[in-house]
């Protein structure tokens, strides 16, 4: 009797564990996020977010979520972002999930606004894991 419980013990904690183990769904591939700011040369408001913000910005749980790409305004677009209209202003912070534009804020409303609109955009088109 005492082999017995114990072998039905050691089978019992053998299924508790591959069970735990295994996935129960095959595992989905992380998504790829980024913020792009759209800038230009000599743009005022592009330089305060600098100084503002761009130290900052990717030691944050946003930054860490969507990392930051830069390009120019003037430049030709990357072949790897889908954009949802054209890019006029800057600076212009593209929120991008698997290179297609979810959201977008456009222009820079200072320090205080920007991570209260950043939070928003990324909770209402990440979820509420996405949002710092």
């Amino acid at each position: 009797m005492m082999l017995t419980r114990r072998a039905a013990a050691g089978a019992t904690l053998l299924f508790g564990l591959v069970a735990a183990l295994s996935p129960a769904a095959p595992a989905r591939a992380a998504e790829a996020v980024e913020l792009v700011m759209v800038e230009e040369h000599g743009c005022m408001w592009c330089a305060r977010w600098d100084a503002e913000i761009s130290a900052i910005y990717p030691k944050t749980e946003a930054g860490r979520t969507a990392p930051l790409r830069r390009i120019d305004i003037r430049e030709r677009r990357p072949d790897d972002i889908t954009f949802a209209r054209p890019l006029t202003f800057t600076p212009t912070f593209v929120l991008v999930r698997d290179g297609v534009e979810v959201s977008r804020i456009e222009g820079y409303p200072g320090e205080d606004f920007f991570w209260g609109l950043l939070e928003m955009h990324m909770r209402t088109h990440l979820g509420p894991e996405g949002a710092s």
